[in-house]
């Protein structure tokens, strides 16, 4: 048995000789890496807002907690009803934040020493989300709740439903700015340009969004609050990657 042992270990040995010859030559034949031009091109595309985002809140103060959350409920209950009898559906309405909260006297301190905080009363806040689809009452929506209770919030966000069309266009654009701008680099350089090797897009977003900030105060006016969609401007950039033909 030990001749056969003998035989196979030389045979493996004699195998792998030629592979070991060959490693450098498979080294030495690498190709270059192709010579190229990377770009970043930027697209942007306009269009009207079709819907506001709008946050209200009605804030409410008494002695007792109690008496703050009724009183605070019953604005808020006054708020969402006349929202929903004025055609908004519920999915559009979303509350956004709730809390109780004891408020404290402090007193100056006396011969240095500080005393004692006063519990003077307790604070509700309650805020909804609501999305109005007719931008057109916009003004009007906003003055009747600060009638019937809110009096904080009136951060504005206006957006679009369907964005989709505008950051097709956006993407659109933004290739063929990449597409310019490697073909005024080749020209500058002197060589040719050749075909697209990769392209990589960021993430769309909307920027920049018209807001509309209003403080909201107890009083409100006789006409509806003036407001103006403006455009939303959706923005993709994208990395593209040619070729340069030898």
């Amino acid at each position: 048995m030990a001749p056969i042992y003998t035989r196979t270990v030389l045979m493996t040995a004699l195998l792998a000789l030629p592979l070991a010859a060959a490693a450098p030559a498979f080294a030495q034949e690498a190709k270059p890496r192709e010579p190229v031009i990377s770009v970043t091109g930027d697209g942007e595309s306009s269009v009207a807002p079709d819907m506001a985002v709008v946050n209200l809140a009605v804030v409410k103060q008494a002695k007792t907690a109690r008496e703050a959350l009724d009183e605070n409920n019953k604005a808020m209950n006054d708020v969402l009803a006349a929202l929903k009898s004025g055609g908004i559906a519920e999915r559009d309405l979303q509350t956004s934040g709730f809390s109780i909260q004891p408020q404290y006297n402090y007193p100056q301190p006396v011969d240095g020493q500080q005393q004692q905080p006063q519990l003077i009363g307790y604070q509700t806040i309650n805020s909804v989300t609501v999305r109005l689809r007719d931008l057109a009452k916009l003004g009007a929506v906003i003055d009747q709740s600060v009638t019937l209770g809110i009096n904080q919030g009136g951060e504005i966000q206006f957006t679009n439903d369907k964005p989709d069309a505008a950051i097709e266009e956006a993407r659109k654009n933004a290739v063929a700015d990449a597409v310019k701008r490697a073909k005024t680099l080749s020209e500058a350089a002197g060589v040719k340009l050749g075909r697209i090797l990769e392209i990589n897009e960021n993430v769309p977003r909307a920027m920049p969004q018209p807001v509309y900030r209003a403080t909201m105060m107890k009083e409100a006016s006789d006409a509806a609050v003036p407001v103006q969609g403006g455009e939303n401007n959706y923005n993709v950039s994208v990395t593209v990657t040619f070729a340069i033909e030898q």
